[in-house]
């Protein structure tokens, strides 16, 4: 069992490619509209790209129009929320919670029922799908 927490910078940097350890572990965002999980609409569930931690599940995903992909629900306990007032602004990022992996922000302007936009970066992400 791996003990994701106890990593080092440099076990990870082994672990992901640049890009990735730049988004996931440095805090970075990937260009809006670039992500390979902004058009996906496979059914299945979204996971941790460091730890494969489920998510999200394909059935809350929706266009948001922001060029990230984006939920309106996340897995029960899958997450952590720490604040965010970096660039000037007061956010709510959203890590994983078993590795600590940087997903991207919460924000309050999503649809109905939670009203909820997990806005993520599909570099952080993976994919199970469910069919054939």
């Amino acid at each position: 069992m791996t003990r994701w927490k106890e990593l080092t910078e440099a076990q990870w940097r082994e672990r992901l490619t640049a890009e990735q350890y730049h988004i996931c572990r440095c805090r970075g965002t990937e260009r809006p509209g670039s992500g390979r999980y902004l058009l996906h609409h496979e059914e299945g569930t979204y996971t941790c790209a460091c730890c494969g931690a489920p998510l999200f599940h394909s059935i809350w995903k929706y266009d948001s129009g922001s060029g990230w992909p984006s939920f309106w629900e996340a897995i029960d306990g899958a997450l952590a929320y720490h604040a965010d007032t970096s660039h000037g602004m007061q956010r709510v990022e959203i890590v994983c919670a078993v590795c600590s992996c940087h997903l991207g922000h919460v924000f309050e302007d999503g649809p109905a029922p939670t009203h909820k936009r997990y806005c993520t970066n599909s570099l952080s992400l993976n994919f199970l799908g469910t069919g054939p």
